[in-house]
Protein backbone atom coordinates (compact mmCIF):
# COMPACT_ATOMS: atom_id res chain seq x y z
CA UNK A 1 0.00 0.00 0.00
CA UNK A 2 1.25 3.40 -1.04
CA UNK A 3 -0.61 5.36 1.74
CA UNK A 4 1.50 8.04 2.02
CA UNK A 5 1.01 9.46 -1.95
CA UNK A 6 -2.56 10.09 -0.65
CA UNK A 7 -1.52 12.77 0.69
CA UNK A 8 -0.33 15.19 -2.22
CA UNK A 9 -3.39 13.85 -4.60
CA UNK A 10 -2.75 17.36 -6.48
CA UNK A 11 0.60 15.59 -7.80
CA UNK A 12 -1.10 12.52 -8.92
CA UNK A 13 -2.61 12.65 -12.18
CA UNK A 14 -6.40 12.03 -11.59
CA UNK A 15 -6.77 8.58 -13.18
CA UNK A 16 -4.23 7.11 -11.03
CA UNK A 17 -5.57 8.81 -8.06
CA UNK A 18 -8.67 7.14 -8.51
CA UNK A 19 -6.96 3.59 -8.96
CA UNK A 20 -5.30 4.23 -5.29
CA UNK A 21 -8.74 5.12 -3.50
CA UNK A 22 -10.06 2.04 -4.96
CA UNK A 23 -7.11 0.15 -4.12
CA UNK A 24 -7.25 1.42 -0.60
CA UNK A 25 -11.29 0.82 -0.08
CA UNK A 26 -10.53 -2.85 -1.43
CA UNK A 27 -8.07 -2.99 1.19
CA UNK A 28 -10.46 -2.78 4.02
CA UNK A 29 -13.52 -3.98 1.99
CA UNK A 30 -13.79 -7.84 1.17
CA UNK A 31 -11.51 -8.02 -1.81
CA UNK A 32 -11.99 -10.61 -4.70
CA UNK A 33 -9.08 -12.77 -5.67
CA UNK A 34 -7.84 -14.40 -8.63
CA UNK A 35 -9.92 -17.20 -9.60
CA UNK A 36 -9.01 -20.13 -8.88
CA UNK A 37 -9.69 -23.90 -9.00
CA UNK A 38 -12.20 -24.30 -5.73
CA UNK A 39 -11.15 -27.40 -3.59
CA UNK A 40 -12.84 -29.96 -1.95
CA UNK A 41 -13.71 -28.82 1.52
CA UNK A 42 -16.34 -28.26 4.35
CA UNK A 43 -17.83 -25.40 5.43
CA UNK A 44 -19.54 -24.93 9.22
CA UNK A 45 -21.36 -21.50 10.61
CA UNK A 46 -20.22 -20.15 14.20
CA UNK A 47 -22.72 -17.60 15.64
CA UNK A 48 -20.12 -15.60 17.62
CA UNK A 49 -20.42 -13.31 20.84
CA UNK A 50 -17.29 -12.07 20.56
CA UNK A 51 -18.25 -10.01 16.55
CA UNK A 52 -21.87 -10.33 17.29
CA UNK A 53 -22.60 -12.06 14.47
CA UNK A 54 -23.03 -15.76 11.96
CA UNK A 55 -19.24 -16.13 10.97
CA UNK A 56 -18.56 -18.72 7.74
CA UNK A 57 -15.73 -21.30 7.78
CA UNK A 58 -14.43 -23.04 4.89
CA UNK A 59 -12.27 -26.36 6.09
CA UNK A 60 -9.63 -28.17 3.87
CA UNK A 61 -7.92 -31.48 4.88
CA UNK A 62 -5.15 -33.39 3.55
CA UNK A 63 -6.74 -35.85 1.05
CA UNK A 64 -5.64 -38.63 3.21
CA UNK A 65 -7.48 -37.54 5.93
CA UNK A 66 -10.56 -39.96 6.34
CA UNK A 67 -7.77 -42.31 5.63
CA UNK A 68 -6.48 -42.37 9.12
CA UNK A 69 -6.47 -41.89 12.48
CA UNK A 70 -3.95 -39.41 12.35
CA UNK A 71 -3.98 -35.78 13.92
CA UNK A 72 -2.87 -32.67 12.49
CA UNK A 73 -1.72 -28.88 13.40
CA UNK A 74 -3.96 -26.71 11.63
CA UNK A 75 -3.44 -23.20 9.86
CA UNK A 76 -5.32 -20.59 10.16
CA UNK A 77 -6.27 -17.77 8.06
CA UNK A 78 -8.51 -14.57 7.45
CA UNK A 79 -9.53 -13.46 4.06
CA UNK A 80 -10.47 -17.39 4.34
CA UNK A 81 -13.58 -16.91 2.07
CA UNK A 82 -14.33 -19.21 -1.13
CA UNK A 83 -13.87 -15.64 -3.04
CA UNK A 84 -10.56 -14.74 -1.11
CA UNK A 85 -7.70 -16.48 -0.36
CA UNK A 86 -8.90 -20.13 0.72
CA UNK A 87 -8.97 -21.70 -3.14
CA UNK A 88 -5.65 -20.41 -3.92
CA UNK A 89 -3.85 -21.28 -0.45
CA UNK A 90 -5.50 -24.60 -0.20
CA UNK A 91 -4.73 -25.68 -3.56
CA UNK A 92 -0.71 -24.50 -2.36
CA UNK A 93 -0.85 -26.66 0.48
CA UNK A 94 -2.37 -29.57 -1.37
CA UNK A 95 0.96 -29.56 -3.98
CA UNK A 96 3.50 -28.84 -1.19
CA UNK A 97 2.39 -31.83 1.17
CA UNK A 98 1.83 -34.17 -2.33
CA UNK A 99 5.41 -33.23 -2.76
CA UNK A 100 6.16 -34.01 0.60
CA UNK A 101 7.98 -30.34 0.98
CA UNK A 102 5.64 -30.23 4.14
CA UNK A 103 3.79 -32.06 6.80
CA UNK A 104 -0.39 -32.36 6.02
CA UNK A 105 -1.77 -29.62 7.34
CA UNK A 106 -5.48 -28.32 7.76
CA UNK A 107 -5.96 -25.22 6.84
CA UNK A 108 -9.47 -23.21 8.40
CA UNK A 109 -10.43 -19.74 6.78
CA UNK A 110 -12.26 -17.28 8.26
CA UNK A 111 -14.54 -15.51 5.69
CA UNK A 112 -14.83 -11.73 5.83
CA UNK A 113 -17.82 -9.61 6.63
CA UNK A 114 -16.23 -6.48 7.62
CA UNK A 115 -12.69 -6.85 6.90
CA UNK A 116 -11.75 -3.54 8.06
CA UNK A 117 -13.32 -3.54 11.80
CA UNK A 118 -11.76 -6.76 12.05
CA UNK A 119 -8.36 -7.07 10.89
CA UNK A 120 -7.16 -3.55 13.00
CA UNK A 121 -6.45 -2.38 16.24
CA UNK A 122 -6.69 0.88 18.10
CA UNK A 123 -5.71 3.81 16.12
CA UNK A 124 -4.90 6.91 17.64
CA UNK A 125 -4.27 8.65 13.95
CA UNK A 126 -7.21 10.04 13.13
CA UNK A 127 -5.79 10.04 9.83
CA UNK A 128 -6.98 5.87 9.79
CA UNK A 129 -9.97 6.50 9.30
CA UNK A 130 -9.80 7.28 5.81
CA UNK A 131 -8.63 3.75 4.98
CA UNK A 132 -10.13 1.35 7.67
CA UNK A 133 -12.54 2.41 10.78
CA UNK A 134 -11.43 2.82 14.29
CA UNK A 135 -13.25 0.33 16.03
CA UNK A 136 -10.33 -1.78 18.00
CA UNK A 137 -12.31 -4.52 16.01
CA UNK A 138 -9.06 -6.99 15.69
CA UNK A 139 -9.27 -7.45 20.02
CA UNK A 140 -13.01 -8.94 19.36
CA UNK A 141 -11.92 -10.93 16.12
CA UNK A 142 -9.14 -12.54 18.18
CA UNK A 143 -11.41 -13.66 20.91
CA UNK A 144 -13.52 -15.13 17.97
CA UNK A 145 -10.58 -17.34 16.99
CA UNK A 146 -9.34 -18.47 19.69
CA UNK A 147 -12.20 -18.58 22.60
CA UNK A 148 -14.43 -19.82 19.36
CA UNK A 149 -13.06 -21.26 16.66
CA UNK A 150 -10.60 -23.05 17.84
CA UNK A 151 -12.56 -25.37 20.34
CA UNK A 152 -15.10 -25.55 17.37
CA UNK A 153 -12.47 -26.89 15.20
CA UNK A 154 -10.61 -29.28 17.60
CA UNK A 155 -14.01 -30.98 18.73
CA UNK A 156 -15.28 -31.29 15.15
CA UNK A 157 -11.50 -32.34 13.61
CA UNK A 158 -8.68 -34.28 14.40
CA UNK A 159 -6.14 -32.04 15.41
CA UNK A 160 -2.79 -31.60 17.13
CA UNK A 161 -2.39 -28.88 19.63
CA UNK A 162 0.01 -26.98 17.06
CA UNK A 163 -1.70 -24.05 15.32
CA UNK A 164 -0.66 -21.17 13.57
CA UNK A 165 -1.79 -18.35 11.15
CA UNK A 166 -1.54 -16.65 7.96
CA UNK A 167 -2.33 -13.25 6.18
CA UNK A 168 -1.73 -10.30 4.15
CA UNK A 169 -1.98 -6.31 3.76
CA UNK A 170 -4.49 -5.67 6.38
CA UNK A 171 -4.38 -9.59 7.89
CA UNK A 172 -0.79 -9.25 7.72
CA UNK A 173 -1.05 -6.41 10.30
CA UNK A 174 -3.91 -8.86 12.34
CA UNK A 175 -1.30 -11.57 12.34
CA UNK A 176 2.03 -9.23 13.50
CA UNK A 177 -0.53 -7.38 15.84
CA UNK A 178 -1.33 -10.65 17.46
CA UNK A 179 2.81 -11.69 17.23
CA UNK A 180 3.72 -9.11 19.20
CA UNK A 181 1.05 -8.36 22.03
CA UNK A 182 -0.15 -11.63 22.35
CA UNK A 183 2.23 -14.60 20.87
CA UNK A 184 1.05 -17.26 22.81
CA UNK A 185 -1.96 -17.62 20.67
CA UNK A 186 -0.18 -19.08 17.98
CA UNK A 187 2.96 -21.55 17.28
CA UNK A 188 3.76 -19.49 13.90
CA UNK A 189 3.03 -16.75 12.52
CA UNK A 190 3.03 -15.91 8.86
CA UNK A 191 2.51 -12.27 7.47
CA UNK A 192 3.05 -10.76 3.83
CA UNK A 193 3.34 -7.29 3.57
CA UNK A 194 1.81 -6.20 6.85
CA UNK A 195 0.16 -2.97 7.17
CA UNK A 196 2.44 -1.62 9.89
CA UNK A 197 2.00 1.61 8.70
CA UNK A 198 -1.35 1.34 10.93
CA UNK A 199 -1.36 3.80 14.42
CA UNK A 200 1.54 5.55 13.16
CA UNK A 201 3.67 2.38 13.23
CA UNK A 202 2.58 1.24 16.57
CA UNK A 203 3.87 -2.02 16.45
CA UNK A 204 7.27 -1.58 15.44
CA UNK A 205 8.09 1.50 17.75
CA UNK A 206 7.17 -0.55 20.34
CA UNK A 207 8.87 -3.94 19.08
CA UNK A 208 12.01 -3.36 21.89
CA UNK A 209 9.62 -3.51 24.51
CA UNK A 210 6.65 -6.06 23.73
CA UNK A 211 10.24 -8.48 22.53
CA UNK A 212 11.29 -8.36 26.48
CA UNK A 213 7.96 -9.74 27.41
CA UNK A 214 8.04 -12.59 25.04
CA UNK A 215 7.16 -15.84 26.81
CA UNK A 216 9.34 -19.13 27.39
CA UNK A 217 7.13 -20.58 24.34
CA UNK A 218 9.05 -21.49 21.17
CA UNK A 219 7.74 -19.76 18.34
CA UNK A 220 8.07 -19.33 14.61
CA UNK A 221 7.92 -15.87 12.41
CA UNK A 222 8.10 -15.64 8.62
CA UNK A 223 7.42 -12.05 7.32
CA UNK A 224 7.92 -10.48 4.01
CA UNK A 225 7.85 -6.73 2.50
CA UNK A 226 7.29 -5.41 -1.11
CA UNK A 227 8.31 -2.30 -2.54
CA UNK A 228 5.63 -0.72 -1.83
CA UNK A 229 7.25 2.17 0.54
CA UNK A 230 4.92 2.82 3.17
CA UNK A 231 5.10 -0.65 4.60
CA UNK A 232 8.97 -1.93 4.10
CA UNK A 233 10.18 1.07 5.58
CA UNK A 234 8.51 -0.58 8.69
CA UNK A 235 9.11 -4.30 7.58
CA UNK A 236 12.53 -3.67 7.33
CA UNK A 237 12.85 -1.46 10.55
CA UNK A 238 11.44 -4.42 12.58
CA UNK A 239 13.52 -6.55 11.05
CA UNK A 240 16.25 -4.34 12.09
CA UNK A 241 14.52 -4.89 15.76
CA UNK A 242 14.39 -8.64 16.02
CA UNK A 243 18.48 -9.01 15.22
CA UNK A 244 19.18 -7.28 18.19
CA UNK A 245 16.23 -7.86 20.49
CA UNK A 246 15.03 -11.53 19.10
CA UNK A 247 15.12 -13.83 22.29
CA UNK A 248 16.41 -17.31 21.58
CA UNK A 249 13.11 -19.11 21.43
CA UNK A 250 12.18 -17.21 18.90
CA UNK A 251 13.17 -19.19 15.22
CA UNK A 252 12.28 -16.02 12.71
CA UNK A 253 13.08 -14.97 8.74
CA UNK A 254 12.43 -11.66 7.45
CA UNK A 255 11.99 -12.05 3.21
CA UNK A 256 12.64 -8.64 1.40
CA UNK A 257 11.06 -8.48 -1.80
CA UNK A 258 11.72 -5.45 -3.80
CA UNK A 259 10.82 -6.87 -7.10
CA UNK A 260 7.66 -7.32 -5.54
CA UNK A 261 4.46 -5.54 -5.20
CA UNK A 262 1.87 -4.92 -2.78
CA UNK A 263 -0.81 -6.59 -4.52
CA UNK A 264 2.03 -9.32 -6.13
CA UNK A 265 3.74 -10.84 -2.86
CA UNK A 266 1.42 -13.17 -1.55
CA UNK A 267 1.51 -15.37 -4.67
CA UNK A 268 4.92 -15.01 -5.18
CA UNK A 269 6.52 -15.99 -1.75
CA UNK A 270 3.43 -18.15 -0.31
CA UNK A 271 5.60 -21.59 -1.46
CA UNK A 272 8.77 -19.87 0.69
CA UNK A 273 7.01 -19.38 3.73
CA UNK A 274 5.12 -22.32 3.88
CA UNK A 275 7.93 -24.36 3.20
CA UNK A 276 10.33 -22.26 5.74
CA UNK A 277 7.62 -22.61 8.54
CA UNK A 278 6.12 -25.89 8.29
CA UNK A 279 8.66 -28.04 6.71
CA UNK A 280 11.32 -27.35 9.59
Amino acid sequence: MLKNNLKQPSKIKKMKYLMLITLFLLGCSNQPQNQDQIPEHQTLTIKSKFVNETRVINIWTPKDYEETNTSYPVLYMPDGGIKEDFPHIANTLAQLIEKKSIPPFILVGIENTQRGRDLTGFSANKADEKYCPLTDGAKNFRAFILQELVPEIKSTYRTTNQKGIIGESLAGLFVMETFMQHPQSFDFYIAFDPSLWWNDHYLVKSSTDLLAQFPAKEIKLWFAGSRAEDISQYTKELNNVLQNKAPNNLNWHYSNEPKEKHNTIFRATKEKALKWVLSE
